[in-house]
């Protein structure tokens, strides 16, 4: 009886390292030879070079695959005019022939494993002349190295889009980032956010803004705030200045407050004297007038610790230069 070498059986067992490299490489042109004979039996022009196509994705990926038929990007893959008809899987991830021949990950651009600056340039070669993405790249998600990627999940969601549409779960996405300012709703007086009455994008824009705290604008260019409160808005024929030219956080504190209407401070007068404390009288003789003690507005005396019990249109008002109507 002969015997058998003692590796002999080792071997046949483990394949070494070069043969596995010829295997995926056999297979990887394999898969480009059926994608470009898929290609010519359905009619579609041919591919540029370096390019495998959308059906050599498919083959490897296909729960992606599937899961991006009902994503708005495969917009990409049937529009002709974008220039990437059946390679909208490339349009993101750079051509894909010779990771379709290496099956290797180090041959493939994956956006989300970029620098926030380079993933958000990807995404910018479509989206950045469209106005609900005009302030990107101005905008605070951007300077603080948050990419488009981050808050889009481009292969899922289906038919819901790219991020999620409901009050709840757009709070809940802020909310993973942005926990202080989560953590101010659960004041007493806040807007209603907990509730899902509201979402964070009604007064945000995550794209950016030409207003500061990527604000949403209203009329063009005035705060958000103005889209729910409207009365508020003016034009005013007596303008209050703060409103005009510092807005509504002048006075309010928009995430929450433990002061009712939401205000930066626990009663109304303190809110007014952080700008007319220390206003004097115009001359002697007009004393009466001023607000330092002992003038008309005698601070000391209980009926002028309220401001608003007069002065009731804070806001502005259409009659009055003092604002009391």
């Amino acid at each position: 009886m002969s015997r058998l070498h003692p590796t002999a059986n080792v071997r046949h067992a483990k394949p070494p390292a070069r043969r596995l490299r010829v295997a995926r490489a056999a297979a990887g042109a394999l898969l480009l030879v059926a994608a470009a004979s898929a290609q010519e039996t359905a009619g579609a022009p041919a591919l540029p070079a370096g390019y495998a196509g959308s059906q050599a994705c498919q083959v490897c990926h296909e729960d992606i695959f599937k899961a991006f038929q009902k994503n708005p990007h495969q917009l990409v893959e049937t529009d002709r005019k974008r220039g990437w008809e059946n390679r909208a899987c490339e349009s993101c991830h750079g051509p894909g022939a010779k990771h379709a021949e290496s099956v290797s990950a180090a041959d493939i651009r994956q956006p989300a494993k970029l620098a926030a600056a380079e993933a958000d340039r990807i995404c910018l070669t479509c989206h950045q002349n469209q106005p609900t993405h005009a302030g990107r790249i101005d905008s605070s998600h951007a300077k603080n190295q948050v990419s488009c990627v981050a808050c889009h999940a481009i292969h899922k969601n289906g038919p819901n889009g790219l991020v999620p549409h409901g009050a709840a779960a757009v709070n809940a996405q802020c909310a993973g980032c942005h926990t202080d300012v989560w953590s101010s709703f659960n004041r007493p007086y806040k807007h209603r956010l907990p509730e899902g009455a509201m979402s964070c994008v009604d007064c945000h824009n995550p794209h950016g803004s030409a207003l500061p705290g990527m604000f949403q604008t209203a009329r063009a260019n005035e705060p958000g705030c103005f889209n729910c409160h409207g009365d508020k808005a003016g034009p005013f024929v007596f303008e209050h200045a703060p409103v005009r030219l510092e807005g509504c956080t002048a006075c309010h504190e928009p995430h929450g407050s433990a002061n009712p209407r939401m205000l930066t401070r626990h009663e109304v007068r303190f809110v007014c004297l952080e700008c007319h404390a220390n206003i004097p009288a115009p001359a002697p003789a007009n004393a009466s007038l001023g607000s330092i003690p002992p003038a008309f507005h005698d601070l000391r005396s209980p009926r002028f610790q309220n401001c608003t019990i007069c002065h009731q249109k804070v806001h502005g008002s259409w009659v009055d230069r003092e604002l009391l109507k």
